[in-house]
């Protein structure tokens, strides 16, 4: 099982159909699970999925449409009765203050999680850990909305054959790679002198927008980009109006971005088959995936020097 996957429990818009529930991500990171937009029945999405609330660590809001944000009070209230060790922090739109504490407080039930919100008001970091950096900006849709990107900060990888030309191994290669540098027979030995720096992977959940600068910027360079795809290219017009993308649009946003795996979703009920949308977004990408229900989706790994 990755560590590092996207586990897809909605991948409708805003009218769910026999085979699509509505919008709700969950992304497993390593030691954290992140739900993007949980929409109307999520809670039974992450039962079908094998998830427990437990493992959700941070709740992302990009917008306030009952489609993405629906499902809130269920996984808030889920969290209580399953008594989550862990705080968990909701980000969201801060001009939707109004509408999150409606939901958070949306029936009476024993409140005993530790629910932490996190108000955006502007673009930029809105959560930093060792692991990663959490940042946000505005797109561009009928209601104050926010794209998230998720990224993991470079380090220094290792070279085997590096390390045996300085003489270095065992526990002489972690001191190293805690000070930064070691001697060696008298020489000194710094952590680029055997290494060379890597990216870290990085993530961007883009959703309910028309093409937009901000889109670009998130979308720059990850390694996975979660990308609405409400309608095919014939209806561009139509998806503009509605503040949307189409699945050309979404793949053009990838390509110019340098996104490595495009994830199509969000799809428009008049849609029961999703291989023109692969089609379409093929001809620019060539890792694209129109998701269904329950999909895992891993994130692309980097590849290791030699």
């Amino acid at each position: 099982m990755s560590s590092r996957e996207l586990i897809v429990l909605g991948s409708a818009s805003q009218v769910p159909t026999r085979h699509r529930n509505h919008n709700a991500y969950f992304l497993r990171w390593d030691e954290e699970g992140i739900l993007f937009d949980p929409g109307e029945g999520t809670q039974r999405q992450m039962l079908y999925a094998g998830l427990s609330s437990r493992q959700v660590t941070r709740i992302c809001i990009t917008h306030f449409h009952g489609d993405h944000a629906l499902g809130l009070p269920g996984i808030i209230q889920r969290l209580s009765l399953d008594s989550a060790p862990h705080p968990v922090e909701v980000y969201y739109p801060a001009s939707g203050q109004a509408f999150y504490e409606r939901l958070r407080h949306a029936t009476v039930f024993m409140d005993k999680a530790t629910i932490v919100p996190r108000p955006i008001a502007k673009d930029g970091v809105v959560a930093k850990t060792k692991g990663f950096e959490l940042s946000a900006a505005r797109l561009e849709h009928s209601v104050d909305t926010f794209g998230f990107r998720l990224e993991e900060p470079a380090r220094v990888q290792l070279i085997p054959s590096r390390l045996a030309e300085h003489g270095l191994s065992g526990p002489r290669v972690g001191e190293l790679q805690r000070r930064g540098v070691v001697e060696v027979g008298g020489r000194t030995v710094r952590l680029e002198d055997v290494g060379e720096k890597r990216e870290g992977q990085s993530f961007a959940f883009i959703m309910d927008t028309r093409p937009c600068a901000n889109a670009g910027r998130l979308a720059r360079g990850v390694d996975l980009l979660v990308c609405e795809s409400t309608y095919l290219d014939s209806e561009r017009e139509e998806a503009h109006s509605h503040f949307h993308m189409t699945a050309r649009q979404a793949a053009e946003l990838a390509h110019e971005a340098g996104a490595r795996r495009l994830v199509l979703t969000h799809f428009s009920q008049r849609y029961e088959d999703t291989a023109p949308f692969v089609q379409e977004a093929q001809a620019l990408v060539p890792d694209v995936v129109a998701v269904r229900d329950l999909d895992h989706v891993e994130v692309p790994k980097r590849v290791r020097a030699a």
